[in-house]
């Protein structure tokens, strides 16, 4: 995004005006932006140029600014080619430059757009554009004796009713480009507009999982994201047919009131044309048109609900730095097992057989009992998919010391890892089974750390993922998985090139770059070292450095989100309490005494020194909750152990707008529909629940033939 000045106070001004924000605020974020600054950097560390604006606030004046300079691109095609035309006036000049609305733009050039051949453009080319101008006029005319001044069997204009039909055809077409009238009409769609389906016939049986769309109506406006994104998969897979339409009443009477004067003869035949335009031409467009809107904004709801919901999975508490048996289970092909130290390194991995058809129980229990002495194991993960449930209590069966922590983790996309490039450079000598099982250990010493190593589109907490726009997706959910590495933080000794790519400032060429430099070199000793890295230049170091921790630095700041560019602030604290730093990291009597108004100057103001104060309060502190054991209710393993009323614990795998689905421990997710979230109304069931929340719900409905649970919330807590 490289603006000229005057452009980016225009597009400022723009962006002020709408969102209600200081046009000074708004200015420097797109200032820093146009700077190659990121927003992790610029929400955490410019927050007296930007009044501590957060990550989100920042992205949406971002979109809107790309929104903005797209238009102005648009704009500068549209001017060309009717100037081309030779049809640019100074009026329309003027209107095309201070529009802000991409659809308000394309009305305008409309009229002037290069068209596929058209009966309005097959009518000029006869030569009845002067007739269909006399009768738009609307004076009292003999329609018919004028009409035979156009018959003109040449140009196939054999007699007066051709003649009438092709004026027509350009009055209907003049009417439908008409820019205000598009404007108005499209207002109407949008407040009036009913949305209907209704199943093709002969695909009934095709389409069964979408019956609830064979005849199905309600109000556009109402219409929910998930619904609507329903009703276009059955309408792409051929199931169903779709319509938008409007109050028909309401925009003829529009139409009528713009363009009927009077009762002429003349007034009748532009009658006839707007009719025929409505039919023919606008209301077809403005169909299209709604359409377009309706999907636009159910994919934006989609992904918006999608990146909410990867943002708590990526957020979930880390069981931290322990020794951990990971098992990844099987029947057939057994339970594969992998040890990890503290660090999440691969140090064993072994094979058992406990269920049918092999059932060596006995030898597993003992191989199991060797580990778990040999490796010290402190927890064991065991994975949600299948036999999960089954593995989880053959090893509680064990009798294994109650210190031992023994968890079932999501698996969601650890196949996806294991097959992947990232899995195979990582172990080279392993094969996808045993990748497979470090994942799942892995995701319980720190989701986010392992989970970034797997396209998030793979994860599985997102509705109708596959429907949406795939480069907006991929850029939402990048954007989130961004915002939560650099909230956390990373530690730059031990981070994979794939954590380390979403740092602030840095991208997968950096972050090897450190990597390779960090294998070659040995770990780095302070911050400052990171200026050594080939192709890490100023602005880098100046983007990431906050965000990365050295755990064992002699200068304690280098293990803190204290920015660099504030050691000499905090130094300067030191020295006139007459201490240290790390005195002042260890003293909270010593903090107690800096008057922070003290060291307030043009580059530093309040907001960083409060947060420079935080930050020694507790150094390199984890946002993240605080991890809590869980287990799911013992005896209840398939759905046939079910029944109505049960309460059971369980964790929220994903929310949508429809409702949350929970792992109760039975191999499949049950739902808590909206209406079953809350004893109130709720409009929108991530105001009540999150992706990881442990929950306890109560069972309300079992189709054990359809695999469907229902759960709900009432009553359960």
């Amino acid at each position: 995004m490289k603006s000229a000045a005057g452009t980016l106070e225009r597009f400022a001004s723009q962006v002020a005006k709408e969102t209600g924000l200081p046009i000074g605020r708004v200015t420097a974020v797109l200032a820093l932006l146009d700077g190659g600054a990121t927003i992790p950097f610029i929400a955490r560390y410019r927050k007296e140029a930007t009044g501590s604006m957060d990550e989100i606030r920042i992205s949406e004046i971002r979109r809107r600014n790309d929104q903005l300079t797209a238009l102005e691109a648009r704009k500068e095609v549209v001017l060309h080619s009717i100037s081309e035309q030779g049809m640019l006036t100074g009026e329309l000049s003027e209107k095309i430059r201070n529009c802000n609305d991409l659809s308000e733009l394309e009305d305008l050039y409309l009229p002037f757009r290069p068209k596929r051949k058209t009966r309005a453009g097959i009518a000029r080319e006869k030569g009845l554009e002067p007739f269909a101008a006399e009768i738009m006029a609307q004076k009292p005319l003999d329609i018919r004796r004028l009409a035979k001044k156009y018959v003109n069997p040449e140009k196939q204009v054999g007699d007066e009713d051709a003649a009438i039909d092709g004026a027509r055809d350009i009055i209907a077409e003049w009417a439908s480009e008409n820019p205000g009238i598009r404007k108005r009409i499209r207002k109407i769609f949008a407040n009036t507009s009913v949305i209907r389906t209704k199943v093709v016939k002969g695909k009934e049986a095709d389409g069964e999982k979408f019956r609830d769309y064979f005849e199905w109506e309600e109000g556009l406006s109402h219409a929910p994201s998930h619904r609507i994104l329903a009703m276009f998969r059955a309408m792409n897979e051929g199931i169903v047919s779709m319509k938008i339409e409007a109050d028909e009443g309401e925009c003829q009477f529009v139409l009528r009131g713009k363009f009927v004067k009077n009762n002429s003869t003349s007034a009748v035949e532009v009658e006839k044309a707007i009719r025929d335009g409505w039919k023919r031409l606008l209301a077809p467009a403005m169909e299209t048109e709604m359409k377009s809107i309706a999907k636009q904004k159910a994919d934006e709801e989609a992904i918006r609900v999608f990146s909410a919901n990867l943002r708590e999975l990526l957020m979930a508490a880390p069981l931290g730095q322990k020794n951990v048996l990971a098992v990844d289970p099987g029947f057939r092909t057994g339970c594969k097992l992998a040890c990890l130290n503290r660090q999440g390194k691969l140090i064993h991995s072994e094979t058992i057989y406990p269920h049918p058809p092999s059932s060596q129980a006995n030898r597993a229990k003992l191989i199991l009992e060797k580990i778990v002495k040999e490796f010290q194991v402190e927890a064991i993960a065991i994975g949600n998919g299948t036999a999960g449930r089954e593995t989880e209590s053959f090893l509680r069966s064990i009798g294994f010391p109650s210190t031992i922590l023994l968890l079932m983790v999501n698996e969601s996309g650890a196949s996806v890892y294991s097959a992947s490039e990232v899995a195979r450079e990582e172990f080279p000598d392993q094969d996808i089974t045993v990748r497979g099982a470090v994942s799942i250990g892995r995701r319980l010493m720190d989701p986010l750390a392992e989970l970034v190593k797997i396209d998030p589109r793979s994860i599985g907490v997102g509705q109708y993922q596959h429907d949406v726009p795939q480069n907006q997706l991929k850029e939402s959910l990048d954007e989130t998985v961004e915002r939560c590495v650099n909230s956390v933080g990373v530690e730059v000794n031990t981070a994979s090139k794939e954590l380390l790519t979403y740092v602030s400032g840095l991208g997968p060429q950096l972050a090897g770059q450190i990597v390779k430099y960090r294998n070659e070199n040995g770990p780095f000793r302070s911050r400052a070292t990171l200026k050594e890295v080939p192709r890490l230049g100023e602005k880098a170091f100046e983007q990431c450095a906050g965000f990365l921790r050295i755990a064992d630095a002699p200068n304690p700041l280098d293990r803190s989100a204290v920015h660099p560019e504030s050691y000499a602030v905090v130094s300067k604290m030191a020295t006139d309490l007459k201490c240290s730093v790390g005195d002042l990291l260890r003293d909270e009597t010593l903090r107690k005494q800096i008057n922070p108004d003290r060291y307030v100057t043009d580059e530093t103001g309040l907001p960083t020194l409060m947060d420079i104060l935080a930050e020694l309060a507790r150094p390199g502190r984890d946002p993240r909750e605080k991890f809590e054991n869980f287990a799911f209710a013992e005896g209840v393993r398939e759905i046939a152990d079910l029944k109505s009323g049960m309460v059971l614990p369980g964790i929220v795998t994903n929310v949508t707008k429809f409702g949350a689905f929970v792992d109760i421990g039975v191999h499949q997710d049950g739902l808590i529909h909206v209406s079953e979230i809350a004893d109130k109304f709720v409009k929108d069931p991530s105001e009540v629940v999150k992706v990881q929340q442990k929950v306890k719900v109560r069972v309300i409905g079992v189709d054990a033939d359809r695999k469907r649970i229902s759960l709900s919330l009432k009553a359960a807590k």
